[in-house]
């Protein structure tokens, strides 16, 4: 499959990036490589991409993009963010094509989580 002119790379800022690879690893096994103390890189989760130290956050309030994850289990997926000190914005609800749920990660920044 060719790769011209598809998204190929996601960079996702955080406030505390210790903080966001503990979570992202707790609730959904991603797995890091960092590259310097401002910068970790998670490969294999979708499309690959990485965490930069900043002080700005995004939401969908703010009209920023919405990184959307998939789960197979989406009640499981909720509590596990709501354990591993997750916000939820959005209890889960039902939309055209599935179900999902929103929440902030312990930067702030805002994601869904989605099932059919």
């Amino acid at each position: 499959m060719s790769q011209h002119h598809n998204i190929n790379y996601l960079e996702i800022p955080t406030q505390d990036l210790a903080a966001s690879k503990a979570f992202f690893k707790r609730v959904f096994d991603w797995q890091f490589q960092d590259y310097g103390p401002e910068y970790s890189c998670f490969l294999n989760v979708g499309i690959n991409g990485g965490f930069y130290l900043s002080e700005q956050g995004f939401s969908v309030k703010q009209g920023c993009p919405l990184i959307v994850l998939y789960s197979q289990a989406l009640a499981q997926t909720q509590a596990k963010v709501l354990a591993a000190g997750g916000t939820l914005i959005k209890d889960i609800f039902t939309f055209p094509g599935g179900r999902r749920f929103h929440f902030s990660d312990p930067s702030g920044n805002e994601y869904a989580v989605w099932s059919e």
